[in-house]
């Protein structure tokens, strides 16, 4: 029988607390939620490790998609600076698991998810932790939900090849985005902030993600 709380302490012990993770609610929050409850039922020995877990089966012609690594989560939510005022957008929702964490410390959570079989699951397995705070809503990741904005701060549940430039339209004068952004083979946890009409880029650290569909680079064709 696996003792997933004490799966839950050592992951945030030895994971995130590791990883230069100060803020206390993060901290609770990681270690208040059954992790193990947003993976296929086959995978939940798997949902404390150190990297990323599948939630979807491979598929021919279309991205596999994961729950991103606790400690990468961790650290892009506290380089978000969400505070229990924020209004937030979960961009990649999957099956909720951040989208969870989020609701634990920001006021309001919109967790937006592309797959209908996924934003169902997010819908139940939220609903079941009783976090009225969070809703999801069905649409293209890369379009955001502008309809429920403007954002505060909002976080990119895998990585991205260009400029967000839709979701960026989406947050108030001071807001953040964060994301993982490949480039040339190599993943770097990237913060945007909006100041009136322009935006301050900066990386902060070295992270891998998974890709999330809707953020692929346009095809190059050369002669």
């Amino acid at each position: 029988m696996i003792d997933a709380a004490l799966q839950r302490t050592n992951m945030v012990e030895s994971q995130v607390l590791t990883s230069d993770i100060t803020d206390r609610r993060i901290l609770q929050a990681m270690g208040d939620l059954p992790r193990e409850r947003f993976v296929p039922a086959d995978l939940t020995a798997l949902a404390y490790m150190d990297e990323a877990v599948p939630l979807t089966p491979a598929a021919a012609g279309g991205l596999r998609r994961w729950l991103m690594a606790p400690r990468v989560l961790a650290k892009l939510v506290q380089l978000a600076e969400i505070d229990d005022a924020c209004r937030v957008l979960d961009v990649g929702a999957g099956t909720g698991y951040a989208a969870a964490v989020l609701g634990k410390i920001a006021k309001l959570v919109i967790a937006l998810e592309c797959d209908s079989g996924l934003a169902a699951q997010a819908r139940e397995k939220l609903a079941a932790l009783a976090l009225a705070n969070v809703s999801v809503e069905e649409g293209g990741l890369a379009d955001g939900c502008p309809n429920e904005g403007p954002y505060d701060a909002i976080v990119l549940g895998g990585s991205i090849y260009e400029r967000p430039d839709q979701l960026l339209d989406q947050l108030k004068d001071g807001g953040r985005l964060v994301a993982v952004v490949n480039k040339d083979g190599l993943g770097r946890a990237t913060i945007w902030r909006r100041l009136g009409r322009s935006l301050d880029r900066w990386t902060a650290f070295d992270a891998a993600a998974p890709a999330l569909p809707g953020f692929e680079p346009e095809p190059v064709f050369q002669l």
